[in-house]
């Protein structure tokens, strides 16, 4: 402090009594920046002023009418930042009220209805870790034994990623009914390709679980790997298939595979939220920690083992470091002979 108040006497002085008034004019701006970052208030510039008057005995009036020009060119930087401070608050309140109507629009345009079967249940849970997510899921019912269901995640966040999950949402609904997992995703790779961002890309599993079978088919884009579940032997097996991301390679071509799903066995797909949770500690999660929360809860309803799983997920994540997250669990609900 008793630098800040030996450089604006310095200021005051060679203002007054120097030749070089333009040095001190110039000494000002630096002056400013220094206690604005000290977040010192116009009001106490002005009583530092006013004590070092005193102290340096200024008493003639064209003298301390001079010297407000000093004290002028100071308050007109704080008069900038408050201005600033302003505008970069409008703003943001703009923003907010952007991403508002973009959450909104969102969670219309993404809203997926869960089907209900006598021969399996289902459970899905997705919480962005802002307004906007960019996580997403869908389940369509064939009608004809059939579910086609998928989970996605953009490499991009905020309006934009809301923008793309939509369209993928849009061309699952106009694909899927009819096409096979690795079909869909060809199909899905043109339209990402297309009008997405170039630098804007999406990760997505994608399974066709034929219940009359009890076979599911899936292919993936990158995505992480699915999980089943085998009720039986109490195992866990990973399941994934080659394919490159969405939006990368125009004509991608993406593998297709099957596996038996046993009686009670659940198929769990999720996104990178879960696998890359950080802990209060900022250590990452131990994936096989979730493994045995959905042992502890395999013999409830998919839909409250996914709740279960995230709030265990939410009491030991670091609030600073939350992501976008998404589950998705499948069960066969048929009995063990």
């Amino acid at each position: 402090m008793d630098n800040i108040v030996n450089n604006y006497k310095d200021i005051i002085q060679l203002y007054l009594y120097g030749e070089e008034q333009g040095e001190a004019i110039e000494k000002c701006q630096a002056f400013s920046e220094e206690v604005i970052e000290m977040d010192a208030s116009p009001e106490e510039i002005v009583s530092l002023h006013i004590e070092l008057l005193d102290d340096m005995g200024i008493q003639d009036g064209e003298l301390v009418k001079k010297s407000l020009d000093i004290l002028q060119e100071i308050i007109i930087s704080f008069g900038f930042t408050y201005r600033d401070y302003k505008s970069m608050m409008n703003k943001l309140e703009i923003h907010d009220k952007e991403m508002d109507v973009a959450s909104s629009l969102q969670e219309t345009m993404l809203k997926t209805t869960i089907p209900t079967f006598d021969t399996m249940e289902i459970g899905a849970i997705s919480v962005p870790a802002r307004k906007v997510s960019g996580d997403y899921f869908n389940i369509i019912d064939h009608k004809d034994g059939m579910l086609s269901f998928a989970v996605a995640d953009v490499i991009g966040k905020g309006i934009p990623a809301a923008i793309a999950m939509s369209m993928i949402k849009f061309g699952m609904d106009s694909y899927g009914y009819s096409q096979l997992p690795s079909d869909s995703l060809r199909k899905l790779n043109r339209v990402v390709e297309k009008n997405v961002n170039q630098n804007m890309f999406v990760t997505m599993f994608y399974g066709l679980y034929d219940h009359s079978t009890d076979l599911l088919y899936y292919s993936s884009a990158g995505h992480e790997p699915a999980l089943i579940y085998r009720y039986e032997d109490d195992e866990f097996e990973e399941i994934d298939a080659k394919g490159v991301v969405l939006g990368v390679k125009v004509h991608a071509r993406y593998e297709q595979r099957e596996t038996k799903i046993g009686p009670k066995d659940m198929i769990i797909v999720f996104t990178d939220g879960v696998t890359e949770l950080r802990k209060h500690d900022d250590t990452f999660i131990d994936f096989e920690n979730v493994k045995d929360m959905i042992r502890q809860a395999r013999d409830h309803h998919p839909q409250d083992i996914v709740q279960y799983i995230y709030e265990s997920l939410m009491r030991i994540q670091n609030p600073n470091k939350k992501g976008d997250l998404t589950l998705f669990l499948l069960k066969n609900n048929k009995n063990l002979d």
